[in-house]
């Protein structure tokens, strides 16, 4: 009998370790996914005239970056050791290998956003902003961004 109850232990304990591993994992790709669209579809559609040019969600989307991107070393501090189920992109295991030059990847994109707060006027100028933000992010993605699918 106290084999059962060890064994059912063991199990359930291992069972809560995956579903913490998954939680980690989905709650880094969905705080990714939100910069990603900042970037990705609203400067990016913008600067390629297939969303019109608007300022308040120019605005709305160096916002957040400005308030998300610093976040990115606490949120990538604990290795989820699994990527989501099903999910395109992942997250290398090279960040948790080298913590302190993915950490250190951040404060240039931290600047670049900085640097183009109160510069984007136009379709022109969110086209320069898009082209800075995607250099400044690939830094990163080039290391430690796998491609799933």
């Amino acid at each position: 009998m106290k084999k059962a109850v060890l064994v059912a232990g063991a199990l359930l304990l291992g069972s809560s370790a995956v579903l913490a591993d998954q939680k980690l994992a989905v709650e880094q790709d969905n705080f990714m996914r939100a910069l990603g669209k900042s970037v990705y579809v609203t400067m990016l559609k913008m600067s390629k005239g297939e969303l019109p040019y608007n300022q308040a969600e120019v605005d709305a989307a160096l916002t957040q970056l400005e308030a998300n991107v610093p976040k990115i070393p606490t949120v990538f501090k604990d290795n989820p050791k699994e990527q989501v189920v099903d999910a395109t992109y992942g997250s290398s295991q090279k960040i948790w290998g080298n913590k302190k030059d993915f950490d250190s990847k951040v404060p240039a994109v931290i600047k670049t956003v900085a640097d183009l707060k109160g510069t984007i006027k136009d379709q022109a100028s969110v086209k320069v902003a898009f082209d800075a933000l995607h250099k400044s992010c690939t830094g990163c993605h080039e290391d430690y961004r796998l491609k799933l699918k």
